[in-house]
């Protein structure tokens, strides 16, 4: 019987036993219920006519234009737009960890398009910057009404950085030879090295999966072979297209935002070290459909 009694005191002790409680479900991204709890007056609304819409085989992709940085390219680049000239264009170029490049369509009736200004950089004066609590390597990083930038205060003057999305126009050697006919978006780490050496026009709000997964060009700097691209369909203005959703930028002069910076800085209930720091194209502003 001696032997039978720690057996038979066992099922006393559980029933003794609080019962456990539920385990907390772990949070992977606190950044995630920031953006989801952000109250309407943290968010901005984008200008519709600000909106590219490119459609391919490969889906459709949205571009954010920003004519408070590059106001004459973003003009030509509506231009062209509303003429047609990217329709039946084509994606020319997909470098692996770094750009997919598209083109318009030429066309030999119209007289090719003057040079626009090398709209790197652009007067601080008149913005509002919120500078990341971190620190950059190229500059003084930040952010303008919902866009990750940079700006030096010795000469006064704010960029647009390049970051994974960025949308920018290509051009030859000399700075001045762009002309909106040919542009870019960044599928890699963010080549901020391009900062205030080519016009930064604006981001890829949705759409950016499908065209970052297409086979990568076989030439140099990843360049397909002549008429081996994809095929642009169509390209629009969301203010052309009846009905079109509504979207929205994250105001990160905002609490909300502040809130987010700090999470993705430091993930808690992730990272058993917080990095305590982000470079600046980690601190991605969230962008939303309204529904």
């Amino acid at each position: 019987m001696q032997r039978l009694l720690p057996l038979l005191a066992a099922p006393l002790l559980l029933a003794q036993a609080p019962p456990p409680s539920p385990a907390e479900p772990p949070v992977y991204n606190a950044a995630d219920k920031i953006i989801a709890d952000a109250p309407a007056a943290h968010w901005l609304a984008i200008n519709p006519d600000d909106i590219m819409v490119m459609d391919t085989a490969a889906g459709r992709m949205l571009v954010q234009l920003a004519p408070d940085f590059a106001p004459a390219h973003v003009a030509a680049v509506k231009k062209l737009v509303r003429e047609g000239q990217f329709d039946d264009g084509r994606i020319v170029r997909v470098q692996d960890n770094y750009v997919v490049q598209w083109t318009a369509r030429p066309d030999p009736a119209k007289p090719k398009a003057p040079p626009l200004p090398p709209e790197y950089e652009r007067p601080s004066a008149g913005l509002a910057f919120t500078p990341s609590p971190y620190v950059d390597t190229y500059a003084q990083a930040g952010f303008v009404a919902g866009w990750q930038a940079a700006r030096d205060p010795a000469t006064g003057t704010t960029w647009l950085a390049h970051c994974y999305g960025t949308v920018g126009v290509g051009r030859d050697n000399p700075p001045d030879t762009g002309d909106g006919a040919e542009l870019y978006a960044v599928i890699g780490h963010g080549p901020r090295h391009l900062d205030r050496n080519i016009a930064n026009i604006g981001r890829v709000l949705a759409g950016i999966e499908a065209h970052a997964a297409l086979p990568r060009g076989a030439g140099a700097m990843g360049f397909y072979d002549e008429g081996r691209g994809l095929k642009i369909a169509r390209v629009r203005l969301a203010s052309q297209i009846p009905g079109f959703a509504k979207w929205q930028m994250m105001d990160t002069a905002s609490p909300s935002f502040a809130a987010v910076v700090q999470a993705r800085a430091n993930r808690t209930g992730f990272f058993p070290r917080p990095a305590g720091a982000a470079d600046l194209c980690t601190l991605r502003v969230p962008v939303r459909e309204v529904k």
